[in-house]
């Protein structure tokens, strides 16, 4: 099995389970004298299943990801960079966006009102933003080139 293949049976199993426990959730209880919609200990059972194969998957997954050497590391070293990359340009671009004064009121009506100065400099953060967002499309290209 690929392991792009096994990704893709990886998110299904997951949407598979977060289905089933909503709908394990909607059939656990049920007005006395009524049936309830379905049976709630087949579905937990069949979650059991799913919640088995997934863990599985998972498994094989991170042992080939922790096997396969890609540029400057193995995969999981190479994810852990995206995922980090992708947290430090989301707070990056956050803290730009707020110094900018976005979704804020960004003008003065009267000479009396306060003025609102940026406490960083929102030149350099959108700067710092893009060199971020190419060092993860980079990452994210090696990855991506491994998977497939």
């Amino acid at each position: 099995m690929k392991l792009a293949e096994a990704l893709a049976l990886r998110a299904d199993a997951a949407r598979r389970a977060e289905q089933l426990r909503a709908r394990i959730v909607a059939s656990a209880r049920y007005q006395e004298g009524e049936t309830p919609a379905e049976d709630a200990a087949a579905l937990l059972a069949e979650a059991g299943e799913v919640l088995g194969e997934l863990e599985s998957l998972i498994r094989r997954i991170n042992r080939t990801n922790a096997a396969t050497h890609v540029e400057g590391g193995t995969l999981t070293d190479a994810l852990a960079r995206r995922d980090v990359l992708r947290v430090r340009h989301s707070l990056v671009t956050s803290a730009a966006d707020a110094a900018a004064g976005e979704g804020q009121r960004g003008f003065r009506q009267l000479r009396s009102e306060l003025k609102m100065i940026p406490a960083l400099p929102v030149a350099q953060l959108r700067s710092q933003a893009d060199d971020l967002a190419r060092q993860l499309r980079e990452v994210d290209t090696v990855i991506q080139r491994t998977n497939w």
